[in-house]
């Protein structure tokens, strides 16, 4: 049965990812009224994020954050369809990297990096990388039932050099280089809600208490690897701009949990700038009020 949903969907997922783009923003338009104004897809749990997070705004300016989020969220959606086809010319035009000399440089010296990032802006597209540096670069996907779709997306996020590990293979993939002596460029996404478990690190996050992953800290300080936060800034539509920041090359130096809150505030003054380009539509903060004392 997966395989036949796949042969019936993904030619038309690979039809549409090969629309011009003025075609898939028009598309985005149209889904984006779909969305908000018809079917009402999490806007009570982007407004509840919001709330929680901004509760000196008036609820009409949250409404008006709200309504932009979920504009960019789609053209996000569409985005993501087209990295399928998109091509090597297209994507170092759309995504440029402020100074990806950081990056080159750390190389020079022989670390590996930890590259720390949000939900934020467009992260589909940071696939692109490898074309732009001589590091490896690897980036985790989450396995799902289907494998026909599984392999879709981790051909679409391998195209252009990227190793694709799987989450639950992320950490075998790093002792396995690491023994290897390889160096590697290692981006994972840190802004997501884990599971609950006793002794965890809760920190005030976008005025919210939560649970914090540490696998980033561990890791950096485990091999002595770099960390470097990367934000990314939307340009205009369809054009964003990511910025490296070495958050630190000496994590063995650092007191536990610096690292980690380097990066929380790094990404809070970040995500303020301009808030609609956040992923507000996840549960980011559904364990509120859980912490063990």
């Amino acid at each position: 049965m997966h395989k036949l949903v796949f042969y019936l969907a993904s030619p038309i997922i690979w039809l549409f990812s090969k629309l011009p783009f003025r075609v898939l923003y028009t598309i985005s338009d149209a889904i984006y009224f779909l969305f908000f104004y018809l079917i009402g897809y999490r806007k009570k749990v982007v407004l509840d994020n919001l709330k929680l997070v901004y509760p000196e705004k008036s609820e009409s300016d949250l409404k008006v954050i709200q309504k932009k989020f979920f504009m960019h969220f789609v053209d996000t959606l569409i985005e993501a369809i087209k990295a399928i086809t998109i091509s090597e010319t297209s994507i170092k035009k759309r995504y440029k990297y402020k100074n990806i000399e950081l990056i080159d440089s750390l190389h020079a010296q022989g670390k590996s990096i930890i590259l720390v990032g949000a939900h934020y802006g467009n992260w589909e597209w940071v696939v692109g990388m490898p074309l732009l540096t001589n590091m490896d670069c690897y980036c985790s996907y989450t396995k799902i039932q289907n494998k026909k779709f599984e392999n879709l997306i981790k051909d679409s996020r391998s195209k252009f050099g990227m190793t694709c590990l799987k989450s639950s293979e992320i950490i075998k993939g790093i002792v396995k280089n690491v023994k290897e002596k390889k160096q590697g460029l290692y981006l994972l996404i840190s802004d997501q809600s884990p599971m609950l478990q006793k002794n965890q690190y809760w920190a005030d996050f976008l005025n919210v208490k939560v649970p914090i992953f540490m696998g980033a800290e561990m890791i950096s300080k485990k091999f002595d690897f770099a960390v470097v936060n990367m934000n990314t800034t939307r340009v205009k539509r369809g054009y964003y701009e990511s910025e490296f920041e070495l958050i630190t090359d000496r994590p063995k130096e650092l007191e536990e949990h610096q690292i980690t809150n380097k990066y929380l505030r790094i990404t809070e003054a970040h995500i303020h700038k301009a808030p609609e380009f956040y992923l507000w539509s996840h549960k980011r903060f559904k364990h509120k009020g859980k912490e063990r004392v």
